[in-house]
């Protein structure tokens, strides 16, 4: 990505990736990070992993595990700063590294910044990256793995917090246009994702957008929206608002609320697992404005926005009002904005007049990528002759 003697922003730059990934506590960063890393393995890119945790552990064996954050503040600030003493020393003997950590901690001690300034401001990655998850995954992982008393509430909460911390802090550093959110999703696309950050910075970042919420029940439409984002996923950088599917929890906890039922199970991380009707209920008002607030900087941290507009029952066209806010919020953020059309009606002046350009198909939307030199002439071949990804009526 960088070569040495280059700068930016007046800072030396090193060879190689320094990438900083944080996420809240029940992510499970360390597991998703060693997918990143085979897979760059696996492309000749070899990646050094510094987990901050496990280091700190290993430079203080007395401490029992899980209890880290019980330490006096002073301590705990020792062992970190000792901690990436090392790491900035592996950073010059490595290409390419990534950083596993916490941008923040709300413990016994309140709300504190889980890094140290002048350390990553010596380290100065390339990439700052917050990994997120459903709510309800990281509830069953906090439940199934950690002592970590907490509801609902406090799990979005501290996801609020590790966006804005780090955010700031890559802002701080210099880091404007280098700064992402990832949604964990499923795990290997995701993991793509960031492998494809790292090494091939010219690939271009889409956010796909679609219906969701008013086509759950229909299969066959579904089958397409996927199809479309397996698509746009093969060949982009993808930031899907489907890898987060918070609005399902809603959904239940409406449907068991008519029912007089005052709790619902769903399948979490392959379990099921219980929530109580109430609870949900709480934090639907949360749920609902960080759908808001994260699909939008999804979209900003774009280069263009795709929308996939499917035919409803009757011919009606399946535009919701988030679609159209985003169409918007793209247009005004001057995105390349691109929808595929698929009903036989044609579409509003409210439509085109945002788009970049409007297509009837996907086939149809990425020759115009050939064309562009998004994709080569491989790959349009095989998407056109009818890749094992593709279903529902594409092309």
């Amino acid at each position: 990505m960088n070569t040495s003697g280059n700068t930016l922003f007046g800072k030396p730059r090193h060879a190689g990736v320094r990438v900083v990934v944080t996420g809240q506590v029940g992510v499970e960063k360390k597991d998703f990070l060693e997918e990143v890393v085979r897979i760059a393995e696996a492309r000749g890119k070899h990646v050094t992993l510094c987990n901050v945790g496990d280091m700190m552990y290993r430079e203080a064996p007395d401490v029992v595990k899980g209890r880290i954050l019980d330490l006096p503040r002073t301590r705990l600030n020792t062992l970190r700063r000792a901690v990436f003493k090392d790491i900035l020393n592996i950073a010059e003997r490595t290409e390419n590294l990534i950083v596993n950590t916490h941008a923040t901690f709300r413990w016994k001690h309140g709300l504190f910044e889980a890094f140290d300034f002048d350390h990553m401001t010596a380290l100065n990655a390339d990439l700052y990256v917050t990994l997120v998850d459903n709510v309800d995954a990281v509830h069953e992982r906090l439940a199934r793995e950690h002592d970590i008393a907490h509801t609902l509430k406090d799990i979005m909460v501290w996801r609020e917090e590790e966006i804005l911390a780090t955010e700031i802090l890559s802002h701080a550093i210099g880091g404007h246009g280098r700064y992402y959110v990832l949604a964990r999703g499923h795990q290997a696309s995701t993991a793509e994702s960031l492998v494809r950050l790292m090494f091939d910075r010219d690939r271009k970042r889409i956010y796909p957008s679609f219906p969701m919420s008013h086509v759950m029940d229909m299969p066959d439409v579904l089958a397409e929206i996927d199809g479309f984002r397996d698509a746009l996923a093969e060949h982009f950088i993808c930031f899907d608002p489907g890898d987060l599917d918070e609005k399902r929890m809603l959904f239940e906890a409406a449907e068991a609320t008519k029912r007089g039922e005052g709790k619902i199970s769903l399948e979490v991380n392959g379990r099921m697992v219980d929530f109580s009707v109430p609870d949900v209920i709480n934090v639907a008002p949360d749920i609902d404005s960080q759908i808001y607030a994260r699909d939008f900087k999804l979209i900003d941290q774009s280069d263009m926005i795709v929308s996939y507009v499917p035919e409803l029952p009757g011919g009606i066209p399946g535009l919701s009002s988030g679609v159209e806010r985003e169409l918007q919020h793209a247009f005004e953020g001057t995105k390349e904005v691109y929808i595929i059309w698929r009903p036989k009606k044609e579409p509003s002046p409210f439509i085109t007049e945002t788009a970049t350009k409007v297509f009837p198909s996907v086939d149809e939307l990425f020759k115009h990528f050939q064309a562009k030199g998004y994709i080569g002439d491989y790959q349009l071949n095989l998407l056109r002759v009818g890749a094992p990804k593709e279903r529902g009526r594409f092309g």
